[in-house]
């Protein structure tokens, strides 16, 4: 049985999580400034959907940065149920060009877990070809890595979308934006698109810029790729809030959409939805949500970080679920992610994240606390 929201906080939420209602509400009453929505499925079920704070309403959507990855993975996950993608094979065999300057060896199970060594490319790219479906790869194929792949891995933050966009081309014949689209999207109804159409840009909110606390320190380390990765991606695009970003809606940061609409897409792929079963096996969802490397970032210059295909896994930064759970947050706050063990689907989408960003530390802690409260 669910109960209706009626106070700063609105929707609907399962009589069993009036504990985690009461909290959310007292998030909102000590900060008028803060605006979410939260959703959560449990084996199919709509446990959770709620939203509050100015900023944000039912139908808003935003960009949640790189909670977008999320459909690069479920789409890939798709390829692989239905034997279209090999994640051992080597990705020139689908892409030949990309055998370039040694890389004839990289598996795809490699290029999708950021083990390729292609964080950026040399000269580094233009937003004119990070916001193409070709031309990005195409300097990507012609590059030589910055590490030998496989030796180490670090966060391709915008080229992984670039370059599973090629993948998923050179297997289908469609673009990711086309196969994700017609294949997951609109087939389930999904409120969660790469490209947002010009119908729905009434319903788009700003992503609000984070507020360091007066004793923040501002100063951050860095590795040496950091600045070449990140430092080339500045200018005039801001991935979250120019048009021509989100009207775009690059595959690894600027997808738009609700937090109802990314835990669905969960649902629908891993956990099934509404008594259906989930378009993926649990064989396939084992291959994609497996951990394929642990430790330090070559660009993020973090010690604890993992990930899966393309999904990040449990750290302890993002304990948001069990050894099974796999997921993704973004810069700015959002996080999207599922337990096959427990049956969650969970995502959070916020206005004005946290300092200093990434997942805000409130969606990670209750996307596992909801996977012990539902089992």
């Amino acid at each position: 049985m669910s109960a209706v929201l009626n106070g700063a906080l609105s929707g609907t939420a399962d009589e069993r999580l009036g504990a985690v209602v009461d909290r959310l509400a007292g998030y909102l009453a000590a900060d008028p400034d803060l605006s979410f929505q939260v959703a959560a499925y449990h084996r199919g079920d709509l446990v959770l959907d709620a939203w509050g704070g100015p900023h944000l309403g039912e139908h808003s959507v935003m960009v949640p940065y790189s909670v977008t990855k999320n459909t690069i993975g479920l789409a890939i996950g798709l390829l692989i149920e239905r034997g279209e993608l090999d994640l051992d094979a080597a990705v020139a065999s689908v892409w030949p060009e990309f055998a370039a300057h040694g890389k004839g060896a990289v598996t795809i199970r490699q290029l999708l877990s950021h083990q390729a060594g292609l964080p950026q490319a040399q000269p580094p790219l233009t937003w004119d070809e990070l916001l193409d479906h070709h031309a990005a790869a195409e300097r990507l194929a012609d590059t030589v890595p910055f590490w030998h792949p496989g030796s180490a891995f670090g966060y391709h933050a915008i080229t992984i979308g670039n370059l599973a966009d090629e993948l998923v081309f050179r297997v289908t014949g469609r673009t990711l934006h086309e196969f994700y689209e017609s294949e997951i999207r609109a087939p389930h109804d999904i409120d969660f698109r790469l490209g947002l159409p010009a119908e729905l840009e009434d319903r788009r909110a700003d992503v609000l810029p984070m507020i360091a606390p007066v004793s923040a320190d501002q100063t951050r380390q860095t590795s040496a790729l950091g600045p070449l990765v990140f430092g080339a991606m500045t200018g005039d695009v801001d991935l979250g809030n120019s048009p021509r970003s989100w009207r775009y809606g690059h595959p690894a940061g600027s997808g738009t959409g609700t937090a109802r609409g990314l835990a669905r897409l969960f649902a629908v792929m891993v956990t099934g939805l509404d008594g259906a079963e989930p378009a993926l096996s649990a064989e396939t969802v084992a291959a994609i949500g497996q951990q394929q490397i642990r430790g330090y970032d070559e660009v993020l210059h973090q010690h604890d970080r993992a990930h899966a295909i393309v999904f990040q896994k449990p750290s302890q930064q993002l304990a948001f679920g069990g050894p099974r759970a796999f997921g993704h947050d973004g810069a700015a706050g959002a996080l999207a992610c599922v337990d096959p063990d427990t049956g969650l689907a969970f995502a959070w989408t916020i206005a004005r994240g946290p300092w200093p960003g990434g997942a805000d530390p409130r969606a990670v802690a209750l996307a596992a606390e909801l996977g012990r409260i539902l089992t």
